[in-house]
């Protein structure tokens, strides 16, 4: 498998709101599961108020299908409630090593 694009959205707690956006991080995973163009699918946290997802897909296409998702939509469902207004990065993957 191949991965040649990706996503990096970073994003910060409101004030008090940190468990929440780790609660909501961890509920991501099931929404990511039945989309097949999605590769890889990080959440992360970048600092005590500071967190992210990152994802890699094998193409636009993918990325794109990401993109109009159940993810974006629970992203845009939660900011301003849990979260500021995120930063979404799109980038080209250079390289990767993945299971086999």
């Amino acid at each position: 498998m191949s991965v040649t694009k990706g996503l990096l959205v970073r994003f910060d707690a409101l004030p008090g709101k940190e468990d929440d956006v780790k609660e909501f991080l961890d509920s991501g995973r099931a929404l990511v599961d039945d989309e097949q163009a999605t590769t890889a699918w990080f959440a992360i946290r970048l600092g005590p108020t500071s967190f992210g997802i990152f994802d890699v897909f094998p193409d636009d296409a993918g990325r794109d299908a990401h993109l109009s998702g159940p993810v974006a939509v629970a992203l845009g469902e939660q900011t301003g409630t849990l979260f500021s207004e995120p930063t979404i990065e799109k980038l080209d993957v250079l390289g990767f090593k993945l299971p086999a």
